[in-house]
C-alpha cells in the first residue's frame, strides 16, 4: 500500500526531467505571479518571505496539516485561492521531496504513543491562523509545538519556474483539488499503527467427566453379630491400569478410582490347578498382617481350569467400536485398532468376527467374517474414523442382533465393546443399559465384555455395570503392552467362561475370630440370602483365570480388637473342629446351566503363606495407601515397597517390578 511518497518521488523525477527555462522566462513568471497576487488580493503588503517563520513549522507533517486548515479559512475571492495554491505547491515540492524519513519506533507504553494527527493538528492551526492574518494584513507570531527534525533541500529552480508559470491559469476549484490531493496523500501516515494483537490463548482442556464405580471401604465387623460375609467374585483389572495411567502422568489417583480387588487380581499367581473333573480349585493361606501385628491376613485364591485350545467351542465375536468424536485421540481409537489387531492371530480360523461402529448412529462395518481372513478384518479396522455423537444404546442393539444371527448350536457369542465410556445418546443411564444387557444375556446367552480406552471422559461406572451384567470382564487399556496382556496372554480366559454366577461366602467362627474385614469387593457385595438364590447374578470365571480375596481377621482377646463386646452377649457358637477359623462356601453354575453347584471347604489356618500371598498383601497395602485407609497405622510406603520386593518371586512378565516402581512414584508424588 502506497503512503504518498512514491507519488511525490515520481513527480520530482518528472520535474527534474523537464527542460530548464532560461533566466528571462523565470524572472518574468515570478514577476507575473507576484503582480497577480497583489492585484487580485487587493493588499498593499508584498508577498511575505518564509525566512522569518519558526523553524519547527517547516516539518512535513505540520506543513500539510496547515495547508488543510488554511484552505478552510480561505475567503471566497478566487484570486486568493489561486495564489494560495501556488504558494502551497512551491513550498510543498521544496520541503517534501528531499525528505528521507527514518523508520518510526513505536513504543507500547501509553504515555509515549501519539497518533500522527496530534502534531498535525497544532501545525494546522498555526498555519491557518497565519494565513488569515496575512490575508487581513495582521502580524501573528503564535508559538508552535516542536515537530520531528526534518532536513529540507532547496527546490530546483526549474521546478519552481514551471509551477509558478502555471499559477495565473489555475482556478480556485482546480487549485483546491490539487492541494487537497497532494496534502491528503502526504498526511497519510507512512506506518499504520495497529492495535497490538491479543495473545493467542492456549486451547482450554475439555472438562473431565470421568465417573467411577466404587463405594465406602468395608468396615470391621464383629463376628458374633454378623458372622457371614458374601460377595460375587470379580476378575476385572481396569482399576489397576487406570491408577497406573494416573501415576505415570504424575498424578495421584483419586480414592474412588482405586478398587483393591482389581489391583490384587491384576497379577498372575501360581495357584494349584484343579483336577480334571473340576472347574476350579481353592487355595487358602494365612499370614501375619503386615500393617497390624495384632491381626492375621487370610488369602483365598481360586484357580480356573484351562481347557485345551482344540476343546474350546467355536467363537462368534462382535467388535462393537465407539467411533464418536471423543475417540479421536491416538491413545483411543488408534490404540484400539492396534489392540484388536494383536488378538487376531490368537483366534482360530473357524472363529467369526463382525465389526459394528457407532457414533451419531450405528452401522455394520464388517459382516460376519472368518478369523482366517485377517487382511479383510484389518482393512475394516484401518478404515474406522472418529466423529459425531455416541449412540451407545443403538450400537448395543445392533451388536446383539448381529451376535444372535451369528450364533449356532454349541457356539459361544460375545460382544467386545471398545469405548472411552462416553455414552451420551440413547439409553445413557447405567440402570437402563445394564437392565438391557442383563435381559439380552438371559434371553439370548450372549456375553458382553468391555475395553476402556483414553482418559478425560471415561465412564468407568457404566463400563463396570455393563460388564458385570453381561457376564464379562472390564479392562482398561492404556498401552499396547496392556493390550497384549488382556487380549493375547489372557485371551482364552477373557472370552471363554468355565463358570458363571460364582459367589463366595465365608462364615467366620466367633470362637476363633472376633472381628474381620474384607479388603475390597465393595461393589460386589451380596446379601446373605443372595448366596442360595440362583436367580441373583454374580461374577464369571474364564478359562484359566484366577480370583484372589483377602480378609483381615482378629482373634478374641487381641489388643487389636476395635469393638467392645455387647452387654447382653449372643448365642453360644457351634463348636468347630480343632483349629477351624471359618468355613468357605462357593456356588457356581456351568455355562448356560440354570442350577448352581456348591463347594465347601474349612479354613484351618494351617497353610503357610507363599510369596504369591505375601505379594498380594503388599498390593492390598498399596491400594489402601492410595485410599488413605485408617487401618494401616504407621505402616507406609517404605514398608509396602520392602514387602513387595521380598515377595516378588518369579516375575516372567515384569508386572511385579512395575508395581514396585509405581509404589515409589506414588510415594514421591505424595510428599
Amino acid at each position: 500500500m502506497s503512503d504518498g511518497f512514491d507519488d511525490l518521488q515520481a513527480l520530482r523525477a518528472a520535474l527534474k526531467a523537464a527542460p530548464a527555462p532560461d533566466a528571462a522566462s523565470r524572472e518574468a513568471a515570478l514577476k507575473l505571479a507576484m503582480e497577480n497576487f497583489d492585484r487580485l488580493q487587493g493588499s498593499p503588503t508584498p508577498l511575505r518571505s518564509s525566512e522569518d517563520r519558526p523553524p519547527q513549522a517547516m516539518g512535513a507533517a505540520g506543513f500539510f496539516s496547515g495547508v488543510q486548515a488554511m484552505l478552510k479559512a480561505l475567503t471566497t475571492k478566487p484570486a486568493l485561492a489561486a495564489s494560495t495554491s501556488v504558494a502551497a505547491l512551491l513550498i510543498g515540492v521544496a520541503v517534501i521531496l528531499p525528505v528521507t524519513r527514518p523508520a518510526p519506533t513505536i513504543s507500547t507504553a501509553p504515555a509515549t504513543v501519539q497518533k500522527p494527527e496530534a502534531n498535525a493538528t497544532a501545525a494546522t492551526a498555526d498555519v491557518a491562523a497565519k494565513a488569515r492574518s496575512e490575508a487581513e494584513g495582521l502580524d501573528v507570531t503564535a508559538p508552535t509545538e516542536p515537530l520531528a527534525d526534518v532536513t529540507a533541500e532547496p527546490m530546483a529552480d526549474a521546478a519552481s519556474a514551471e509551477i509558478a508559470a502555471e499559477a495565473p491559469q489555475m482556478t480556485r476549484r482546480s487549485a483546491t483539488a490539487e492541494i487537497e490531493s497532494i496534502s491528503s496523500s502526504m498526511l497519510a501516515p507512512s506506518v499504520a499503527i495497529m492495535p497490538a494483537p491479543l495473545p493467542e490463548l492456549a486451547p482450554q482442556p475439555l472438562p473431565n467427566t470421568e465417573a467411577y464405580a466404587n463405594a465406602e471401604a468395608n468396615p470391621v465387623k464383629v463376628t458374633a453379630e454378623e458372622p457371614v460375609s458374601t460377595f460375587s467374585i470379580d476378575v476385572d483389572t481396569a482399576s489397576y491400569a487406570i491408577l497406573r495411567s494416573s501415576l505415570n502422568a504424575g498424578v495421584l489417583p483419586a480414592p474412588e478410582q482405586v478398587r483393591i480387588e482389581e489391583m490384587v487380581n491384576y497379577f498372575p499367581y501360581a495357584y494349584a490347578a484343579p483336577a480334571a473333573d473340576q472347574a476350579f480349585r481353592s487355595t487358602v493361606s494365612i499370614q501375619p498382617t503386615p500393617w497390624n501385628p495384632g491381626t492375621k491376613l487370610v488369602s483365598i485364591g481360586l484357580q480356573g481350569a484351562l481347557p485345551a485350545v482344540e476343546d474350546r467351542p467355536p467363537l462368534n465375536l462382535v467388535f462393537l467400536i465407539d467411533t464418536s468424536g471423543s475417540m479421536e485421540d491416538p491413545n483411543k481409537l488408534g490404540l484400539l485398532k492396534q489392540s484388536l489387531a494383536l488378538m487376531l492371530p490368537q483366534l482360530r480360523a473357524e472363529d467369526e468376527i463382525s465389526i459394528i461402529a457407532y457414533a451419531g448412529s450405528a452401522g455394520a462395518v464388517l459382516p460376519p467374517t472368518k478369523a482366517g481372513e485377517r487382511d479383510k478384518i484389518l482393512t475394516a479396522l484401518d478404515n474406522l474414523a472418529a466423529g459425531g455423537g455416541t449412540a451407545g444404546a443403538e450400537g448395543l442393539e445392533l451388536a446383539y442382533q448381529t451376535a444372535k444371527a451369528m450364533q449356532a448350536e454349541g457356539e459361544v457369542s460375545r460382544i467386545l465393546l471398545a469405548t472411552d465410556g462416553d455414552f451420551n445418546l440413547g439409553i445413557s443411564d447405567p440402570e437402563g443399559l445394564t437392565a438391557y444387557v442383563a435381559k439380552k444375556r438371559e434371553a439370548e446367552g450372549v456375553y458382553l465384555s468391555v475395553l476402556g480406552f483414553g482418559r478425560g471422559n471415561l465412564d468407568d461406572a457404566t463400563m463396570q455395570a455393563l460388564a458385570q451384567n453381561g457376564n464379562g470382564q472390564a479392562a482398561y487399556i492404556d498401552t499396547l503392552s496392556e493390550a497384549r496382556k488382556v487380549l493375547v496372554d489372557q485371551l482364552t480366559g477373557a472370552l471363554f467362561a468355565i463358570a458363571e454366577d460364582v459367589k463366595v461366602q465365608v462364615e467366620w467362627n466367633p470362637a476363633t475370630v472376633a472381628e474381620y474385614r474384607l479388603i475390597g469387593y465393595e461393589t460386589r457385595a451380596l446379601r446373605r440370602e443372595d448366596f442360595n438364590n440362583d436367580k441373583v447374578d454374580a461374577g464369571e470365571i474364564g478359562a484359566g483365570l484366577q480370583v484372589t480375596a483377602l480378609y483381615e481377621i482378629t482373634a478374641p482377646g487381641s489388643e487389636a480388637l476395635l469393638n467392645e463386646p455387647l452387654r447382653y452377649g449372643t448365642a453360644a457358637p457351634v463348636q468347630p473342629s480343632e483349629g477351624e477359623l471359618g468355613f468357605l462356601r462357593l456356588r457356581w453354575k456351568a455355562p448356560g446351566a440354570a442350577d448352581s453347584q456348591l463347594i465347601e471347604t474349612p479354613i484351618t489356618g494351617t497353610e503357610p503363606a507363599s510369596d504369591d500371598a505375601r505379594f498380594a498383601a503388599a498390593i492390598a497395602g498399596f491400594g489402601q495407601l492410595l485410599q488413605g485407609s485408617t487401618y494401616l497405622g504407621d505402616w507406609g510406603w517404605d514398608e509396602a515397597i520392602a514387602l513387595a520386593l521380598s515377595a516378588k518371586g518369579e516375575d516372567a512378565f515384569g508386572y511385579r517390578v512395575e508395581a514396585v516402581n509405581l509404589m515409589r512414584l506414588a510415594q514421591s508424588l505424595g510428599r
